[in-house]
């Protein structure tokens, strides 16, 4: 028999479909172990008030309903790293020890962190420093987590970016246009090359492939030459400009973040073709739709595993996807690096070999 447990678990980073799902699915399959749930408010903030912002996550407040539903119903931050966290007067302060405080008040056994590679080496490695065990479950729409083939979050924003592409597309020849799609993808561009692929771009931009400006052109200047009177291109947000240059945008909270790469290839393209170029940032459009079908299925087969961990004292691991199947991995080796879209692929060879340009030849 397994020993009545007390396990947190808070949503850290930036939101995504399928976070509803895994939160649902930790809360049944430790239920059905007699275990209580305890769920944290806005990520690591909730353990920054006094007394933290908790409720208790029972099974009749998490039905299938919340199953279809986007972002987070337990809130989360992606501002204010507990290590050297920004304080009024503009210093930064190490507030770990707040924070384990108030966790160690709640008397839980383990914390399951749901978030991205940098939410997950925070997380874990303020656990270690009071020996709490800690189990991450990895979301993103990047999809850029190492040692899993899939995050949750990173089908539907494929989805949502691959229906733009259906809609532009007929507006496009209905004006004769070229349609550039700005997706996200903090520094990778899997949502950007998989959408382009399902979506039928003609062009697909991504960081990882350095591009030649003139080479963009002279293929949506060949398509046009062959009667086609429309294009339509996909471009990652991280994109450099050609002088290797990121494009940012200042917010109003001082902070800075990519933004208007699309706007600069759409001018570099109508400066050198005359050809009317509209483009579309879809933006947080990605994250806010209800999850996928797969997306629901990651995140729940996540939430079992990261509970089964758990009862078999396996912590200070990483639950993932691999070959059709959940498989778990040391937190230090998924966050070392970050994954990349291979330039030598299948994916990215799937598009040069049905004639897709991604700028480089």
């Amino acid at each position: 028999m397994i020993m009545s447990k007390t396990i947190g678990i808070l949503t850290s980073g930036g939101d995504c479909a399928g976070l509803n799902a895994a939160i649902r699915a930790v809360v049944h399959s430790a239920t059905r172990l007699g275990w209580k749930v305890i769920g944290i408010e806005d990520g690591t903030h909730g353990l920054l008030s006094h007394p933290p912002r908790v409720k208790e996550l029972k099974p009749e407040n998490w039905t299938n309903t919340v199953l279809r539903m986007g972002g987070t119903l337990l809130g989360t931050t992606n501002k204010g790293d507990p290590f050297a966290y920004p304080m009024e007067d503009g210093t930064l302060k190490d507030r770990t020890d707040e924070i384990l405080d108030n966790l160690e008040s709640l008397n839980i056994d383990a914390l399951i962190g749901i978030g991205g590679d940098g939410s997950l080496d925070i997380l874990h490695r303020m656990m270690k420093k009071r020996n709490i065990g800690f189990i991450g479950i990895p979301k993103t729409i990047d999809n850029d987590v190492a040692l899993t083939e899939s995050c949750i979050g990173f089908d539907t924003a494929v989805q949502v970016a691959t229906e733009a592409l259906d809609r532009l597309q007929p507006t496009a020849a209905s004006h004769d246009r070229a349609m550039l799609l700005e997706v996200m993808g903090r520094d990778a561009g899997h949502i950007a090359l998989v959408a382009g692929l399902a979506g039928g771009a003609d062009v697909i931009l991504i960081p990882e492939i350095p591009y030649d400006i003139e080479k963009v052109v002279a293929h949506i200047q060949k398509i046009k030459d062959g009667g086609r009177n429309y294009a339509l291109i996909v471009v990652s947000e991280a994109l450099k400009t050609t002088g290797g240059d990121a494009m940012m945008v200042k917010h109003a909270d001082g902070q800075k973040r990519y933004g208007g790469v699309g706007g600069y290839v759409a001018n570099q393209i109508f400066e050198r073709t005359g050809i009317e170029t509209r483009v579309t940032v879809l933006g947080h459009v990605q994250r806010g739709a209800a999850p996928s079908h797969r997306d629901r299925m990651i995140a729940t087969a996540f939430g079992t595993e990261a509970v089964r961990l758990i009862a078999k004292g396996k912590v200070g691991r990483m639950v993932a996807w691999h070959a059709r199947n959940v498989i778990n991995v040391p937190i230090e080796e998924a966050v070392a690096d970050y994954q990349q879209v291979d330039p030598q692929g299948a994916l990215v060879k799937s598009a040069r070999a049905i004639g897709i340009c991604l700028g480089d030849e």
